[in-house]
């Protein structure tokens, strides 16, 4: 028989309270359980003592007897010293997706050609009063800055 060790949820809507209980692989999760050996209250703050209430002692037994912890419970039972849990680590989670990717290339190269643009424009011999040049100039600064 598989034993699991996980949450069965309690409370009313919105205001989750749960049981730390030891029970069948397959009963529900709110259903039949064997043992319950503690409680954990998501509402409270983090630090305080009262959100996970864990009977360390019954937790070695059935751990010992081969129950597996959920991922949550895991966390609990290694905050309580009963179980040693290896950190995970996802290098790609924190990563942009490839749309995102793709938007900040082409802002990038939008950017660039406007920075080009304006120094080709700085670059061009001034001479005084030809307005041709300068109408020139302006425009490519308007289609660099509006492509972007």
């Amino acid at each position: 028989m598989a034993i699991n060790i996980r949450l069965a949820r309690g409370g009313s809507k919105k205001r989750p309270y749960y049981k730390i209980v030891v029970a069948d692989a397959r009963s529900p999760r709110d259903g039949r359980f064997i043992e319950k050996i503690g409680n954990y209250n998501p509402l409270l703050a983090k630090d305080n003592e009262q959100r996970v209430q864990l009977d360390a002692d019954r937790a070695k037994h059935w751990l010992s007897v081969g129950a597996q912890p959920t991922d949550r419970v895991a966390r609990f039972l290694d905050q309580a010293g009963v179980l040693e849990r290896s950190a995970r680590n996802n290098p790609n989670k924190g990563k942009p997706g490839d749309k995102a990717t793709e938007r900040a290339e082409e802002r990038a190269t939008k950017a660039a050609e406007a920075a080009e643009a304006e120094a080709a424009v700085k670059a061009a011999p001034a001479t005084g009063s030809n307005e041709e040049t300068e109408q020139v100039a302006a425009a490519e600064i308007e289609d660099a800055t509006s492509a972007s």
